[in-house]
């Protein structure tokens, strides 16, 4: 499980573009509050010697999942949400989580922290607002 600003990184796949080339389905952990990627450290090792060979190759697009063959589950099973979730589920977890580690903050009196969190946790209940109204 990663985390990145005080909420759970949601596992999926994406296109990434190194220098010319773009990799697609290339399995990601987001951050559904400041939207930061990366790719998932379980494959990593395998995106930068693809993206670097396909780059040198002058390939422009490659399917990263013709090359690696770990599957969804082994790679997202550490994964608290995935992308291809429910949005309000997502949110309502990811809120769970960010009040779970609030308590945490401050029970152990770390201030900065605790003020991060309750930042993310606005953020996210606004998301959770939108959500809700929209489904209504």
């Amino acid at each position: 499980m990663s985390f990145c600003c005080g909420a759970s990184m949601l596992g999926t796949k994406g296109t990434l573009k190194h220098y010319r080339t773009q990799v697609h389905n290339v399995p990601l952990l987001f951050c559904p509050v400041c939207h930061r990627v990366e790719v998932h450290y379980k494959v990593e090792n395998e995106y930068e010697i693809l993206a670097e060979y396909a780059h040198g190759d002058g390939v422009s697009e490659i399917d990263f999942q013709d090359f690696v063959m770990e599957d969804d589950e082994s790679i997202f099973g550490n994964c608290v949400n995935r992308e291809d979730e429910d949005p309000l589920v997502i949110v309502q977890s990811q809120i769970d989580i960010s009040l779970d580690l609030l308590s945490v903050a401050k029970q152990i009196g770390d201030e900065k922290w605790t003020e991060e969190l309750k930042k993310r946790l606005a953020v996210m209940s606004r998301r959770r607002a939108r959500l809700q109204h929209n489904n209504s």
